[in-house]
């Protein structure tokens, strides 16, 4: 908890009222149309710069150049088998990144579409581990106005027409459409899951719009945060002298991005529904044997708003009405014909033409008067498909059944129904925080606008039933399996993730016996279903590490990331760990090619936890990076077993830690190879075998060590809580030894050298020296240190990688030099790291130095949030360096912002968390544990030779 009185105050910077005119904030205060206090804000018209990435200095270009041509031969082969690598840094997309992102649309894991803060739909990501940057410009809202006595006319697209292509001389398509609006007097406003969007008389000087974007995210509810949907609640307020017809028109393209469009064989359809649901279905037959999507737009025709539809019109006016007679029929008429609804569904479009849909609603407003009227959008692609054959049913598909077009018009209907009853939820959910007035303004809403990455992040969440393999032609795999029928599929229904529930603990290690022999057979680890019965089961889920690196729940990069779903979606959170214990235990001997050396080995060995869940066959085919032989990374191991410490200390679910703690057991055993001089402690092999993948470290490093020793005593106190006393004891004696070592080879009196080693940076100033503590902190352990020590080290940090770079508005630097020089000896070194430098800030916060704190985390959002930033908002980068280039947009890291939240307010089973003395030390006759403790996991030999750096994926 933290003392109020050391807060980083700071002033409220961003009121509403800066943005947008008193009078017009005060005629939107109704139904919720006026933009919120708190929230993240700019103008329409404000430039959405070009974004500037990274590049690698001449001696680091050599260093890479063998790693360089081995990726660019993995990348084609990839590519000829119709496959994307995982990292590949040669394509470039055609749509520059720019500072243009907004708040995305939709609930988790069942694809989603982002929206720039002007308008723009973009960002694609309706097919797992794709993503179609482009906006597709087709897909708008549009105001139509006209004031009673026909002297007044307004119509015009609601998006500034700063876009290439519009207004061309002669077009049919949608530069004949009115691109009036300036953005000079509209504002967006932005607290995630929510966006407002105000138009403060323009197009028309006496009309007052609001438009309210709203998403089912709801923390802690699994059925509505699946949902593919979003609301559009639009707020009118007439503040002239006439009676005014306004026609609010949504328009939409059958597309999911790219040129998906030009496919063809695409069908529209209008439909009817309950309850004055009505709109139009766009049936989007996918190419490339992707599963089929179906769009729904629709609005809610009551007593005061009448809807129409136009179900198809083109671009280019070969087979439908042109965009540009759509848009004159909306301008003479407002609305259009109501026998529409009767045409039935389109022919299939071409190749040649893009096929549109329409929703028009239509109302009167007295002067003076108010009017509300409500657009849904939902995307309706049940099954979804990997490109190795797996196909899976998406989690929403438990509650609308996997028919595309049913699924679809249900969604519109229940979204518009049901949005007033999301914002009572999201409300009380943040209120707590945004009324706390000790925080910081810009903390509270970057707090929850960098959830974004939950909904934008290529998320998939499926119903946690077995896969439908289903064998492809050529694909290239070496293990193609056939179609498992129901009766196959059941066999593995209901078994635990480690195979065990209530055995003892010597029964435990008489099944580990079983499960880690080299002749057992697992089941395939698609197929291990958790608790399907029970109402505990909330499927499984899968997070990419960020839309450049395509790998399912990156593990050392969840570490920082997991903060976000343990908060606010726990049971997903205790899932992962599930499919990871599970992996523990999981050995896959297929051979693959290490990148950074060249040299071969199994994909996956026994007892090492893997570096992510797989790419194009998640949970069957682990660990798609390929750099590095993540078997020998001293981090992951750690991890694993303090984040499911962590997670059990926090849920209190004693079947979640009976069921992983085999893996934990074996996690901490595989770790024994690395201790080379029996000090007890693990020792780094001369390459980046950790999360810094391109950061050599030699030795004890400060990193690892501290991870390690805070495994250890995470690992002690699980045991004790689940009555395994001998390896509590076994645990705890590793820690007594390997302590006083760590301190002695690392301390320097002010902080932890970066390694033991004798290379010019192993005297660097780590910013993440005290992870291991972090988390220690963080779960309600014991301190791994004197309190005098961590805090002379923070501070240290503080002084250094925080403040000697530009004042402190960048964040903290990964590394920097005592003389007060940023360490320049890789480039991981000398990038700034979002998520880090948010974790530092936690530890900080655990250690009751706030002002520091926050402090450093606030230069994460002066430099990527702010005004005067360099323009990454809801595409938070991985880092920059000091000069704010950016490496990996739209990554996981960042969410380490929520292990702030975490140590602000930790959860009251932490606080009350049985405590566990390190140093009373139970006296067990046979001290050598091995014999009992065996697993069965595999050695490794240690690294001959390393890679010194690794450009092309820096960071996994």
């Amino acid at each position: 908890m933290v003392n109020g009185s050391l807060f980083h105050f700071r002033k409220s910077s961003w009121p509403a009222e800066e943005y947008v005119n008193k009078a017009t904030l005060q005629l939107l205060d109704f139904d919720g149309g006026a933009p919120p206090e708190h929230a993240w804000r700019r103008r329409l018209n404000s430039h959405a710069n070009r974004l500037k990435e990274f590049s690698v200095t001449f001696m680091e270009a050599i260093k890479m150049l063998r790693l360089g041509v081995r990726l660019w031969s993995y990348v084609r082969e990839e590519a000829s088998q119709g496959r994307k690598a995982p990292i590949d840094p040669f394509t470039r997309e055609q749509c520059k990144p720019s500072a243009s992102q907004g708040v995305p649309l939709g609930g988790m894991g069942s694809g989603s579409i982002s929206r720039g803060f002007r308008g723009e739909f973009k960002h694609w990501q309706i097919v797992p581990g794709s993503c179609e940057t482009s906006p597709v410009m087709a897909n708008q809202f549009s105001i139509f106005i006209s004031r009673e006595g026909g002297n007044k006319k307004y119509s015009s697209v609601l998006a500034p027409g700063h876009h290439e292509g519009l207004k061309k001389n002669g077009d049919l398509g949608i530069s004949a459409w009115d691109w009036n609006l300036t953005g000079q007097h509209s504002t967006y406003h932005a607290r995630f899951p929510r966006a407002w969007t105000v138009y403060d008389g323009e197009p028309d000087p006496d009309l007052k719009i609001s438009c309210r974007q709203i998403s089912p995210f709801i923390p802690h509810n699994y059925r509505e945060s699946s949902l593919p949907t979003a609301v559009f609640v639009y707020t009118l307020v007439n503040s002239g002298r006439e009676r005014a017809k306004v026609s609010l028109l949504m328009t939409w393209a059958n597309s999911i991005g790219g040129v998906s469009h030009h496919s063809g064989g695409h069908i529209n359809e209008p439909f009817i529904g309950d309850d004055g649901v009505t709109g139009v279905l766009l049936h989007h037959k996918s190419a490339k044997d992707t599963p089929p999507v179906t769009f729904a737009m629709a609005a809610c025709q009551t007593q005061n708003v009448t809807v129409t539809v136009l179900p198809s019109f083109g671009l280019t006016g070969e087979d439908y009405p042109t965009a540009k007679d759509m848009w004159g029929k909306m301008v003479q008429d407002g609305q259009f014909e109501m026998e529409n609804f009767n045409t039935g569904p389109s022919m299939p479009s071409s190749t040649s033409d893009t096929l549109c849909a329409a929703v028009s609603a239509s109302t009167w407003i007295e002067p003076q008067g108010r009017c509300t009227i409500v657009f849904a959008l939902a995307w309706s692609s049940p099954k979804v498909k990997f490109q190795k054959g797996s196909a899976y049913h998406r989690r929403y598909t438990k509650f609308y059944g996997t028919s595309e077009r049913s699924s679809a018009v249900n969604l519109v209907h229940d979204a518009l129904k049901n949005y007033k009853w999301w914002e009572e939820e999201i409300e009380k959910w943040q209120n707590p925080i945004l009324q706390n007035e000790k925080l910081p303004e810009w903390y509270k809403f970057t707090l929850f606008n960098e959830l974004y990455f939950l909904v934008a992040g290529g998320t998939v969440w499926t119903d946690g039933e077995p896969p439908t393999i289903e064998e492809k032609e050529n694909s290239g795999s070496s293990h193609n399996k056939s179609v498992k029928s129901k009766d196959q599929q059941s066999v593995f229904k209901g078994k635990h993730i480690n195979l065990v529930v209530e055995q003892t603990f010597a029964e435990r290690n008489t099944m580990n016996e079983r499960i880690l022999s080299p002749t057992s057979v697992l089941p395939d680890m698609a197929d291990m279903v958790y608790g399907d019965d029970n109402t505990d089961n909330v499927g499984r889920f899968l997070y990419l590490e960020g839309v450049e690196y395509i790998m399912w729940c990156t593990y050392d990069v969840h570490f920082y990331a997991s903060f976000a779903l343990l908060d606010l979606f726990p049971k997903i959170e205790l899932s992962i760990q599930r499919d990871f214990a599970n992996a523990v235990l999981h050995e896959d001997r297929r051979k693959v090619k290490f990148l950074a050396d060249g040299t071969w080995g199994i994909r996956k060995v026994r007892g090492a936890v893997p570096h992510d869940l797989g790419t194009h066959d998640p949970w069957s085919e682990m660990n798609a990076y390929n750099i590095h032989d993540t078997s020998k990374w001293k981090d992951l191991n750690s991890k694993f077993v303090l984040q499911v410490y962590r997670d059990f200390a926090a849920t209190g679910d004693m079947s979640f830690g009976k069921d992983v703690w085999p893996a934990v057991c074996a996690a901490i055993d595989y770790m024994d190879q690395f201790d080379r001089d029996g000090d007890g402690l693990i020792e780094n092999d001369g390459f980046p075998d950790q999360t810094y993948d391109a950061w050599t470290v030699h030795g004890i490093s400060a990193y690892c060590g501290c991870l390690w020793l805070a495994a250890l005593e995470a690992g002690a106190a699980m045991a004790q809580r689940l009555g395994d006393r001998a390896f509590a004891e076994k645990c705890k004696i590793k820690f007594l030894k390997a302590k006083p070592v760590f301190e002695a080879k690392l301390w320097n009196g002010s902080y932890f050298n970066y390694d033991s080693g004798s290379s010019s940076n192993s005297r660097s100033i780590q910013a993440d020296q005290l992870a291991g503590q972090w988390y220690t902190a963080s779960s309600g352990l014991p301190s791994l240190f004197d309190e005098v020590k961590i805090r002379h080290t923070l501070q240290k940090i503080f002084e250094y990688n925080v403040m000697k770079v530009r004042g402190g508005r960048m964040g903290a630097v990964n590394g920097m030099k005592p003389n007060g020089k940023v360490d320049n000896s890789c480039m991981q070194s000398r990038e700034i790291w979002t998520g880090v430098t948010y974790s530092l800030a936690a530890t900080m916060l655990l250690h009751g130095m706030e002002h520091q704190a926050f402090a450093t985390a606030e230069g994460i959002f002066i430099t990527g949030w702010s005004e005067e930033g360099f323009g990454y908002w809801f595409q938070t980068p991985e880092g920059w360096t000091t000069d704010g280039h950016y490496r990996s947009l739209i990554y996981m890291r960042p969410l380490a912002i929520w292990a702030m939240q975490w140590a602000l307010s930790p959860p009251k089973a932490i606080l009350e968390a049985p405590q566990i003395n390190m140093m009373d030390r139970m006296l067990i006759a046979a001290l050598n544990m091995r014999s009992v403790h065996e697993t069965g996991v595999r050695k490794i030999a240690p690294k001959i030779g390393c890679f010194s750096n690794s450009v092309f994926h820096c960071d996994c």
